[in-house]
């Protein structure tokens, strides 16, 4: 079944709705932007999310070493750690982060208690490293990308997970537009991906179908007037993983 993640909630009673929709993952976003959260919206959510897991404890994401895997298995060997946590803590909570200093990430990493994070800018592998947690890393796809080229930038050993987005000019994703998901349904052959990019309740069946990822990600596309919408968040998650009503 498609684990959802469901990107820049900014208050409590949407976390928990996410989480009784079924939602895998509660995203939010301490990059700049409209859906950016304050230091107490995020103490709420997450507050909100553990009140749910019925613990406080922050989920410790054991995967593999640098040395212990290698090639496409690091992907997959990460990815049953991440479904290890799930079935144990889930939802997973994840923040979203583009361009800012790894120390103030570790930061918020630290402060926050976050599970995983998203890194939507530009960072390089020595970044990830240096985050003292599992990365989620975002590839952006452009009209010209191919399978090829998002496996050339998706080397073994530095980011736990990789999540396709559809290209913007600011390089942090945001679009609400989709992009050819052959090219994510290819990628997906080689490794477990997050597929994200112009995702909504019409059309994440279609996009699940044809590009089988292991996760999808949606923010916009469940929202109306730019307001989390609880319906759509339900139908979203309902489509993604195949549920009747």
């Amino acid at each position: 079944m498609t684990r959802v993640k469901i990107c820049g909630v900014r208050d409590a009673e949407t976390a928990r709705e996410a989480v009784r929709a079924g939602a895998d993952f509660i995203g939010m976003v301490f990059a700049e932007s409209k859906r950016q959260v304050t230091p107490l919206q995020c103490h709420e959510v997450v507050t909100a999310i553990r009140e749910t897991r019925q613990s406080q404890e922050v989920a410790r994401i054991e995967g593999p070493r640098r040395d212990e895997v290698r090639g496409a298995s690091w992907f997959g060997a990460w990815n049953e750690a991440i479904d290890d946590s799930l079935a144990r803590w889930r939802p997973l909570i994840v923040g979203v982060f583009a361009d800012q200093e790894v120390a103030d990430a570790n930061e918020i990493v630290e402060a926050a208690g976050l599970e995983l994070i998203q890194l939507s800018g530009g960072e390089d592998d020595q970044f990830v490293h240096q985050v003292r947690s599992p990365v989620l890393k975002v590839v952006h796809v452009h009209p010209e990308t191919t399978a090829d080229d998002v496996l050339e930038t998706t080397a073994p050993g530095a980011a736990a997970g990789i999540l396709l987005d559809t290209e913007s000019e600011s390089l942090r994703g945001g679009t609400g537009k989709t992009f050819n998901w052959q090219v994510a349904a290819e990628v997906g052959q080689r490794l477990p991906l997050m597929l994200a990019g112009g995702l909504s309740p019409s059309n994440v069946a279609d996009a699940v179908s044809l590009a089988q990822p292991w996760a999808v990600d949606v923010s916009s596309g469940v929202e109306t007037a730019g307001v989390k919408d609880i319906e759509k968040m339900r139908a979203f998650i309902r489509a993604a993983k195949g549920i009747s009503q």
